[in-house]
Formats: C-alpha cells, sequence, structure tokens
C-alpha cells in the first residue's frame, strides 16, 4: 500500500502544480474544473458490453490443458448420438423379432426377449437418468460398448444352445462385434477403447471354449469338412478371434492416433496465440512510439517559436514539459491507465498551451467520479485534444471551449473530447492524422470489435470525438476511494 500516499499527493497538488505553475501572466485559471454524475444521452443507450476487455497478451487455450476439455465435449456429444443410434437398431430388431415370432421356436422367442427387453430398457433409461446433464459420466463411455459386447455375446449363446451351436456362431449378429470396435475413437479415450477392444475378444473366445468344452461343438481341423457338418475347424474361430484382435488393435491405435493429433494441433494453436500476442504487444508499443514524439515534436515547435518572441513564456513551457515527460515516462510500460492518471497527465499538458493560447482556451472537465479509476488506454484523451487545439482552436482568432466528458454506460466507459472550433473541414485540412489515427488503431488493437470511435463535426461547426469502452477498474485505485 505504498501507492497512496503518492497517489493522494498528487491529487491535493494537481490544483497547483497541474494549472497554477504555468499560469503566471495573471490572466486567469483556464482549466474550469466540473465534477459531476452526466446524464447518459438517448444516442448512448446500447446493447451491455462484456465485462471485461482481454489485453493482447500471450494466449492460451480457452479449456483445458492440450485439448482434453474440448475431446470430452466432441467424445460426449458422440455418446448421446450413438445411445440414439443403438436405440434405433434395438427397436429395429424387436420388431423384427415380433414378425417373426410366429415362425421361431419358443426357445429362440425366450432367447428375443432376454436379450433385446433388457437392452432396450437400459438404452432408453440412460435419456431419463442422464441426458438432462450438461455431460454424462465418463464411466458411460465404458459401460455402453461393454453391454453391446455381451448382448452380442449373450444372444449368439442363446441361439447355439436353442438350436446349434454352429448356427448361433454362424449368425450374421457376430458383425455387430466390429461395429462397437469401429465406434471406440469417437467415443473412448485410447484405455477405454484398448479395455473393450480386450472385452470383445475375451468374451467371443470365452462363448467358444465353453461350447466346446460342452461337448456342443465338434471339432474338425478341415474346414472343408467342418462346412458341411455341425462341426467347426480351430482354423476357422481362430481366423474369426485374429480379425477380432486386429480390429481391437486398430481400434485403440485410431483412438490414441486421434488424441495425439489433437493434441499436437491445440499446442500449435497456443503457439500460435501467444505469437499473435506478441505481435499485438508489438504493435501497440510501435503505436506509443509513434505517438509520444508527435505531441513532444508539436510542443517543441511552439516553444522554439516563443524564444525570440516572449522568453519567459518559452521558460515556463519547458518547465511544463519536463513535468509532462516525467508522468508520461512513467506510465511509459503500460497499454492501460486509471482514468485518474490519464486526466492528470492532460492536465499538465494543457498548462503548456496555456501559455501559448492564453485567454482564447478554456477546457472543462465533466467527469463522473465512478470512472476515475477505470482503466483507458495511455495517452488515449491526449492527442484527441490535441486535435481539437490544432484544428478546431488554432485556426480562428476567437475564444474556443474544449470539454473532456466521462460517464458510464452499462458495462461500457464513455468518453468524449468535444470542441466549438471551426469544424470538421478546418483551414489546416481535413479532422484526421497521426492522433485520430493512432487512437482508432490502438482502440482496434485492445479491444477488438469491444470497442466504439466515432468523430464528426456539426453543420455550424464544432467537433466531437466519442470512445467506449468496456468499464474495467483499476483495484489498487479503487481501494484508494474507499
Amino acid at each position: 500500500m505504498q501507492r497512496q500516499p503518492d497517489r493522494r499527493a498528487r491529487r491535493s497538488s494537481r490544483g497547483t502544480a497541474g494549472r497554477q505553475g504555468l499560469d503566471a501572466s495573471g490572466t486567469g485559471p483556464i482549466i474550469d474544473r466540473v465534477t459531476a454524475t452526466l446524464p447518459t444521452p438517448a444516442s448512448t443507450d446500447a446493447e451491455p458490453w462484456p465485462a471485461a476487455a482481454a489485453m493482447p497478451a500471450a494466449a492460451v487455450p480457452a479449456r483445458g490443458v492440450d485439448g482434453v476439455d474440448v475431446l470430452e465435449e466432441e467424445r460426449d456429444r458422440a455418446e448421446r448420438l450413438l445411445n440414439a443410434i443403438r436405440g434405433a437398431v434395438l427397436l429395429l430388431l424387436a420388431a423384427a423379432a415380433v414378425a417373426y415370432a410366429p415362425t421361431l421356436t419358443l426357445e429362440l422367442n425366450r432367447a428375443n426377449v432376454l436379450v433385446l427387453a433388457p437392452a432396450l430398457a437400459w438404452t432408453i433409461g440412460q435419456y431419463f437418468l442422464f441426458y438432462r446433464r450438461p455431460r454424462l459420466p465418463r464411466w458411460l463411455a465404458t459401460a455402453n460398448p461393454v453391454v453391446d459386447v455381451l448382448a452380442i455375446t449373450v444372444i449368439l449363446g442363446a441361439y447355439a444352445l436353442a438350436r446349434s451351436a454352429k448356427l448361433g456362431l454362424d449368425t450374421p449378429i457376430f458383425l455387430a462385434y466390429f461395429v462397437v470396435l469401429a465406434s471406440r475413437p469417437i467415443t473412448s479415450s485410447t484405455r477405454r477403447a484398448g479395455l473393450v477392444a480386450v472385452v470383445t475378444f475375451a468374451a467371443y473366445a470365452m462363448l467358444v471354449v465353453v461350447l466346446v468344452a460342452g461337448g456342443r461343438l465338434a471339432l474338425v481341423l478341415s474346414p472343408v469338412l467342418a462346412s458341411g457338418t455341425a462341426a467347426i475347424s480351430p482354423l476357422d474361430e481362430g481366423a474369426r478371434l485374429l480379425l477380432l484382435a486386429v480390429a481391437g488393435i486398430v481400434a485403440t491405435y485410431a483412438t490414441h492416433w486421434q488424441e495425439r493429433l489433437l493434441r499436437s494441433y491445440m499446442r500449435a494453436a497456443r503457439e500460435r496465440q501467444e505469437l499473435e500476442g506478441r505481435l499485438a504487444q508489438a504493435q501497440l508499443q510501435t503505436l506509443k512510439l509513434q505517438l509520444q514524439p508527435h505531441f513532444l515534436f508539436n510542443t517543441l515547435n511552439t516553444i522554439t517559436a516563443l524564444i525570440h518572441t516572449d522568453r519567459f513564456a518559452a521558460e515556463r513551457m519547458v518547465s511544463g514539459l519536463s513535468e509532462l515527460l516525467r508522468l508520461t515516462l512513467h506510465n511509459a510500460g503500460e497499454h492501460e491507465v486509471p482514468l485518474e492518471r490519464e486526466l492528470e497527465v492532460l492536465e499538465h499538458y494543457i498548462g503548456i498551451l496555456r501559455v501559448r493560447f492564453q485567454d482564447r482556451l478554456t477546457v472543462s472537465f465533466h467527469i463522473d467520479e465512478e470512472t476515475r479509476c477505470a482503466l483507458v488506454p495511455n495517452l488515449i484523451l491526449q492527442p484527441l485534444v490535441e486535435n481539437a487545439i490544432r484544428h478546431g482552436v488554432a485556426p480562428s482568432a476567437r475564444p474556443a471551449r474544449i470539454d473532456v466528458r466521462a460517464w458510464r454506460v452499462g458495462d461500457g466507459l464513455e468518453l468524449r473530447v468535444e470542441d466549438d472550433g471551426v469544424g470538421a473541414r478546418a483551414p489546416t485540412g481535413p479532422r484526421s492524422g497521426v492522433g485520430l489515427d493512432n487512437t482508432r488503431s490502438r482502440l482496434e488493437t485492445l479491444y477488438g470489435a469491444r470497442h466504439r470511435f466515432a468523430a464528426g463535426g456539426g453543420a455550424e461547426g464544432g467537433f466531437t470525438v466519442a470512445i467506449r469502452v468496456p468499464f474495467r477498474q483499476d483495484d489498487t485505485d479503487a481501494e484508494e476511494g474507499v
């Protein structure tokens, strides 16, 4: 909390050091400081602003590490889709079982009911138990394929027991094993895919062993001889088990490859975001370096013009410039500063201009108190006031007024610099150049689409620059105001 005395000292001394220190001509003060809560003009009503604006810094993926959350979200979506497909397939199988029931034996009909009814109940029950949640339980990604594998194995075994073992093993439902394995890369992690592959291989191998050990199946070495009988060939069943093993390995590797690809992509995306953040930082720094010499050279040109006509005025401007540079260098490393500090720099700048313009210039500040701790781009107001003076005040011999306003509009901070000078088409040329172009570029870099910038003149003269940025407070300065 060592900053508090220093900030309070600056606030208490700003009235003398910032305004009276250069007011030696006896013409009276030029800064009419007004602190008020301004009503929000109807033209500023707009949609809510984001609660915070991100600074262009080294960025990281928004969710998870190496895309894990993104992958889990996609797997969750795929699991929901697969469950819907599972339900549709089971309903079709149930309809087929009902249609063929009169032609099937009692044992086969009983096997269909014992397998299809629990599987269909489990599939539909998931919608009532889990689908209202944002994420399905992770164990479902393992439970569902294991249930599918067991259901396939049970129906093969039931057909083998009800009719003949060879009929049970040769039924096309055996191909459903490969469908279960093929879906693993889109719904499971590598470990779960490997587990399901092992369960699939073990379930079918155990079914064959049980049927052979129970005497339901005879073994014939020759596949040709086995094809015409109720026996099976170890070569045929070995080939089936080999295909299941290969399919399981491929499914597991495909899942692993997908995970590795996504992680590589997310790392590349993170590195690209970090690079973009560094480029944005470099761009902001370049814009600031462009802006600081701009007003410095203009001030030095004014001092040079006064040296031969008013030596003492030139000395006062040099003194004021020294203080202004001190404040500017103090904030040089920051892209955003509290509005209070931005106003302090602006008052010193106006104090320098007071020496040149004397009674021709009046500057009024209308600042809502709650905005003083709000963060604004560093040196955002000075180039706007300089533009107003150069194009609106300097070309005319009559007195001019500049109003600097700041107030909160919902989640946004509105900043305005208005002058009653010659208007948009000044004798010095159109009101554009380094100041306005630089301001527009810095706002675009800092806030992107979360800002507004508008500049224009009235039909009878005058010029207004309006800026709106997201309202965010500097925590340190907010604590001091409590």
